[in-house]
């Protein structure tokens, strides 16, 4: 029976970072809808994914990777339709907790050495060290991709302070990025852990999406057939 997917992407990326695997669950006969949000606030981009989950009839299967984790963490909340959680490299914050301070935990991974503030005071990775920071396995042209298309954030993203988290609602599952160098394996393992999460790694970059898409369509698919 197909389900809905619906894929959050995360900062510095958009709904196209999961070109690679749309193709993958469209052709096992799922509904995939990749959102498009703004990243100037979590409240924000958490109510455009909500409404897109709440537009779908039917089971709900919705996939995050790295913020788009605390996005569908928020997003997902108490709605009824949605029967699992599929986390790609990515945040899953617990109440009260920000992204500024999950990142403590553990040392800073090197990528984020090229983060710094651009036009509009936006944060942006330099485009000359992305590809390398964010998609280090990914072929050459698809981590060029990534950094033309860049969205920037607004640094509120790392203190906007989480609500009642989905993964405490639904069943997860987890992806971890072995060779992440924007949020810290131990941290994305600790994410898997506290979740109760059925939990995969990958010898991955952070952009494990585009690197192994076969691998983490498999995933979403598994939680779909759960």
């Amino acid at each position: 029976m197909g389900r809905n997917i619906v894929l959050v992407h995360g900062a510095w990326a958009d709904g196209s970072s999961w070109s690679k695997v749309i193709p993958l669950l469209q052709a096992a006969g799922h509904n995939v809808v990749a959102v498009q949000n703004q990243m100037e606030s979590l409240a924000g981009d958490s109510a455009n994914t909500r409404a897109t989950i709440d537009a779908m009839s039917g089971p709900t299967v919705v996939a995050g990777h790295s913020y788009g984790g605390a996005v569908m963490t928020s997003a997902a909340a108490g709605a009824s339709n949605v029967i699992g959680l599929v986390y790609v490299a990515a945040y899953a914050p617990d109440e009260g907790e920000t992204l500024g301070g999950l990142g403590t935990k553990f040392a800073a991974p090197s990528g984020l050495q090229y983060v710094a503030p651009g036009p509009a005071g936006l944060l942006y990775i330099d485009r000359a060290h992305m590809p390398q920071a964010f998609a280090g396995d990914a072929a050459p042209g698809d981590g060029a991709i990534l950094a033309a298309t860049q969205r920037p954030i607004a640094g509120a993203l790392f203190t906007d302070k989480m609500g009642h988290p989905a993964w405490k609602d639904h069943k997860s599952w987890y992806q971890v990025s072995d060779n992440d160098l924007m949020i810290s394996p131990d941290l994305e393992r600790f994410f898997a852990a506290r979740a109760g999460a059925k939990t995969i790694s990958l010898p991955s970059s952070h952009a494990s999406l585009v690197s192994h898409p076969k691998e983490i369509a498999a995933l979403i698919l598994e939680a779909c057939d759960a």
